[in-house]
């Protein structure tokens, strides 16, 4: 049996995270306004469901890896000590 995965267009990606981002800050601003909270959950509901994560943090993260992935995931060399 073959498993196949399937993935968000990148363009709704970009505009969920988007989202996320602006919802986030003026949470930040206003931490007691109920409608930003609102807006806040649900584009983080949103976020975490186009990429199968279940908190808004580890989302924005992948979103942001699917968006931009690191050309490389192996830590670099340490740099040479000269002595």
């Amino acid at each position: 049996m073959t498993s196949v995965v399937l993935l968000p267009a990148k363009a709704e990606v970009a505009r969920h995270l988007k989202l996320y981002r602006s919802w986030e800050r003026l949470l930040i601003a206003h931490p007691c306004d109920r409608a930003v909270r609102t807006q806040f959950e649900n584009t983080a509901y949103t976020l975490c469901v186009l990429m199968g994560e279940c908190t808004a943090r580890v989302a924005a993260d992948a979103a942001e890896e699917y968006l931009h992935p690191r050309a490389s995931r192996r830590p670099r060399p340490a740099p040479e000590v000269r002595g």
